[in-house]
């Protein structure tokens, strides 16, 4: 899984060793999160606008190792939190800050019960 300091890492690092530490991160998973895959999707994107590139000129050939590799689901779900990062990365920001909440929380609830119980 992609944390919360793996992705403020990400922000110091130029656009191209970005998009290397996801693919890095994501290979050999089985099941990467849909989240996950839509992150390097928009980093691709991001990549073909800087350097002037027809958008999908790249980044299609990615969805297209996706089919067949992951189900349909996965692969929709990628491209719109994919099609999120670009149009609206703030929204997307708070989404990752309330799962890391959650997540917390979870985890705590957890110490707490296993505390209890020794």
């Amino acid at each position: 899984m992609i944390s919360e300091k793996d992705l403020a890492e990400l922000e110091k690092v130029p656009l191209e060793e970005r998009i290397s530490r996801i693919q890095n991160l994501l290979e050999g998973k089985e099941s990467p999160r849909p989240f996950e895959l839509g992150l390097l999707l928009a980093l691709k994107m991001g990549e073909e606008i800087r350097n002037k590139k027809p958008l999908g000129s790249e980044s299609g050939d990615l969805v297209a190792s996706w089919n067949g590799k992951y189900p349909e689901s996965v692969v929709e779900e990628a491209i719109a939190s994919a099609r999120e990062f670009m149009l609206n990365p703030a929204k997307i920001a708070e989404k990752i800050k309330a799962g890391f909440s959650k997540f917390d929380e979870k985890k705590e609830s957890t110490e707490q019960s296993e505390a209890d119980n020794a």
